[in-house]
């Protein structure tokens, strides 16, 4: 934003003409935040504004191994804070700036579309895939608390991998698509637009109802809206829901977030498999994320985990895996 400031050209023309140099300066900058965080993991914490009061950092289970090389990786410090502890920096990088470059780059790609057209028309690919892309963003920093729940905020240090994954991977990987259609307009029938759109709509309805429902399940229990479900009550005394969303499967919202990422590519059309990669990284990413969180409730559960699956033995699509 001050380069644009100060050099006085056209945010959308800068951003696209620039691209691949924002990208290099992006990743330096995950570098930096990276080996800052990680230098200040091993200094001792002072709290209150009048910065006397000590306390030790709250290591990752992941990110205190003695090597170096890994610890930076995964991040020692589960929840680094600066400016005496009022600023989180895995909660504020996780979605903001990640998602706000990734909606400014779809933007910039539009616009250059529309020169290349002589300012004539925009596909209705670039157009459907820019609306999706914008509900997706807006939706997760509209429910951003969900995040609070997730294995990257309670599990994971903030190191590397979750600094370069959510600063640079997701706005640079996930306009991926965007960016192809810059120069290749698939010129999609209007029957075929509609149908991707609604593949996007089932995919968004049951990514966001699930999440949900799983929400104020875990905020209130006997809330009007959830207290018919049916669930184990662990020996840890936490529930695992066995009915409603999560009674079909136990990542029923990962099946509803790939139909989504899915209704991306297939806006790119069939000419080339480049506008894929997307797609099938992120069903890579699902599946990992999956396996691994499966494994980490097993350690968590023990034997609930075991019932659980046996209640719940579909992973992503009733009756089929």
């Amino acid at each position: 934003m001050i380069t644009v400031a100060v050099t006085k050209v056209p945010l959308n023309d800068y951003l696209y003409q620039q691209y691949e140099k924002l990208a290099f300066l992006d990743i330096l900058l995950c570098f930096g935040l990276s080996t800052y965080l990680y230098i200040t993991s091993f200094l001792v914490d002072k709290n209150g504004k009048n910065g006397k009061t000590k306390s030790k950092k709250i290591l990752s289970h992941t990110g205190r191994s003695n090597n170096l090389i890994y610890d930076y990786f995964m991040g020692r410090e589960l929840n680094p804070r600066s400016f005496h502890g009022t600023f989180d920096w895995k909660q504020f990088c996780e979605l903001r700036p990640g998602l706000l470059l990734w909606l400014l780059l779809n933007i910039s790609c539009a616009q250059e579309q529309y020169k290349l057209n002589n300012y004539e028309h925009i596909s209705g690919s670039m157009i459907l895939l820019n609306v999706f892309h914008f509900i997706y963003v807006w939706d997760s920093l509209y429910n951003e608390r969900s995040i609070l729940t997730t294995m990257d905020i309670t599990t994971d240090g903030f190191g590397f991998m979750l600094i370069f994954g959510d600063l640079c991977w997701v706005p640079f990987t996930y306009n991926h698509p965007t960016n192809y259609l810059v120069h290749h307009d698939p010129q999609l029938k209007t029957v075929t637009l509609v149908l991707i759109f609604c593949l996007y709509c089932i995919g968004f309805y049951i990514f966001r109802s699930s999440n949900k429902q799983k929400d104020i399940f875990r905020s209130n229990p006997f809330d009007e809206r959830v207290q018919h479900l049916n669930y184990i009550k662990t020996k840890r005394g936490t529930c695992l829901l066995t009915s409603g969303w999560w009674g079909y499967a136990r990542k029923i919202n990962y099946t509803g977030d790939y139909l989504m990422g899915l209704s991306y590519s297939l806006l790119c059309g069939c000419d080339s498999v480049v506008p894929y990669y997307y797609s099938i990284y992120f069903l890579i990413l699902l599946v990992h994320r999956s396996i691994r969180d499966d494994e980490l409730c097993s350690i968590k559960y023990g034997k609930d985990w075991i019932e659980y699956k046996r209640q719940v033995p579909y992973r992503f699509i009733p009756g089929i895996i």
